[in-house]
């Protein structure tokens, strides 16, 4: 970025819904079935078909809008979006234009550290089209409708993002929102989510700029790269003289660019108007707040609460809190108070984790439970076994069970941290090592490493090595 400009971003993810159902028919909804096999004359947008809206569906965005903090519509409607395109046999999408089931709200993201509010306009529930099929093996296209009316959800956000970092931290929010609150599965290789992008730049302290929309950006990597390359785009376009267009462009990731689709509509271009087969939708004050209670505590504001509260860094608590098995594998942990929160989160983010990622273990079925955890971490907090001990527990309670206190004494596993035996030991390994006391004093440090080394093998690797060290380190000095 030219930093005599400011970029500015907004995006619109588009969620699909876990439900079991499609948004207006009982066809089921479930991805990679036999090319149109899940329709029926309601999604395949038959004459004289008659929609019925699904409840879940509007349950499921009330959720998303309560964890979004926007206010919610207990009285709204249904709108045809009137537009022709082969994957939409009917030629209108119904969606919701003047009056969202959901708006005026705002999310919390963290980004270096700091908290950003990002605005969110509105959520509302629509549709979704069907698929076109490309292949080398016949000419031409192929329409697939199993996709037609899978229900959505579209969150706008207000145009308050910065930078990339800050689309970034946005959008794996809400990806993790969405899964914390069970309403969608987020499989972006199978379209679950999708976002569309919208950038422009200007001069600080200038007005805003003209912005151009990048659509259905198949992940959140590519938009990142395609904010980055539209924004400086832009620059390049405004520095040689030259005025930016609004426009709809389609994001090429392989080739790392942008091209453009065509001139930007306007909503009148999709003649809007109120779905006459749909009743009006009327949401009870009572099921709304009965919705709202349903929220657990979201990714946003757990990552806020292992960085200012447990002390562990950004990087690790987004890695914890945006999975929702970690989370509350490393909750249940912590709770319980036995050990330190950084303690745990090593052990979660190291070897835990590499174990989940080669062999697909779900920690709800790990045999190390949270209050194992917890207390392996305590007993090596406590310098009672060392952290190579902890290995052998952490390896002896998956392939046999049993406790760790237990496995400690089985295995002999206990550090010494006997003082008036540690230093029996250190006397008599700077006795039979002269060359190496006098290599320290001549000041080659190493060597202090090398006789703490001969203690720790000579007490067969049970000495505590932090006190063996200053044991070593002092009687060194007083020589």
């Amino acid at each position: 970025m030219n930093n005599n400009y400011e970029m500015v971003v907004g995006l619109e993810v588009h969620a699909e819904l876990n439900t079991d159902s499609k948004i207006y028919c009982s066809c089921k909804n479930a991805f990679g079935l036999e090319v149109n096999s899940q329709v029926c004359p309601i999604c395949m947008g038959m004459p004289g078909t008659l929609p019925t809206l699904n409840e879940k569906v509007v349950e499921y965005a009330i959720k998303m809008g309560h964890a979004l903090n926007c206010k919610i519509n207990g009285v709204c409607k249904q709108d045809r979006k009137n537009y022709f395109y082969p994957d939409l046999p009917k030629a209108y999408q119904i969606s919701q234009a003047e009056v969202p089931l959901c708006e005026n709200g705002h999310l919390d993201v963290m980004v270096d550290g700091k908290v950003k509010s990002i605005g969110v306009t509105r959520i509302h529930i629509e549709e979704d089209a069907g698929k076109l099929l490309h292949d080398d093996s016949f000419a031409g296209s192929l329409v697939d409708l199993n996709r037609c009316g899978v229900p959505l959800i579209e969150i706008v956000s207000e145009p308050d993002i910065r930078s990339s970092a800050e689309a970034k931290a946005y959008l794996e929010t809400i990806k993790s929102i969405l899964q914390y609150i069970n309403i969608s599965d987020c499989k972006m290789q199978e379209g679950s989510i999708r976002c569309d992008v919208n950038v422009s730049v200007h001069k600080i302290g200038e007005p805003f700029g003209t912005r151009c929309e990048m659509k259905n950006v198949n992940s959140f990597s590519a938009a990142i790269r395609g904010i980055e390359y539209e924004a400086k785009r832009q620059i390049e376009v405004l520095e040689n003289g030259g005025t930016v267009e609004q426009e709809t462009r389609r994001w090429d990731d392989v080739k790392g660019e942008s091209v453009v689709m065509r001139t930007k509509e306007n909503a009148n271009d999709y003649r809007y108007f109120p779905e006459p087969d749909l009743l009006t939708i009327v949401v009870e004050d009572e099921t709304i707040e009965k919705l709202r209670a349903e929220i657990p505590e979201l990714p946003n504001a757990k990552l806020v609460r292992y960085v200012n509260e447990l002390g562990i860094s950004q990087s690790d608590a987004s890695v914890i809190a945006e999975s929702v098995d970690k989370a509350n594998y490393f909750d249940a942990a912590v709770a319980l108070k036995k050990c330190t929160a950084k303690g745990i989160c090593k052990w979660l983010l190291g070897d835990i984790s590499s174990l989940i990622n080669e062999t697909g273990i779900i920690l709800s079925d790990f045999a190390l439970t949270p209050e194992k955890l917890a207390d392996l971490v305590a007993i090596i907090e406590s310098g009672a076994i060392s952290n190579a001990a902890g290995k052998t527990v952490f390896e002896t309670i998956l392939q046999e069970g049993g406790e760790v206190k237990d496995i400690v004494e089985k295995k002999g596993l206990a550090q010494n941290s006997n003082t008036d035996e540690l230093e029996a030991i250190a006397k008599a390994v700077l006795a039979e090592n002269e060359k190496s006391v006098a290599d320290f004093k001549g000041g080659k440090t190493n060597a202090l490493g090398f006789l703490v080394g001969q203690c720790m093998k000579a007490s067969k690797g049970k000495a505590n090595p932090g006190m063996m060290k200053e044991i070593v380190a002092r009687m060194l000095e007083e020589q």
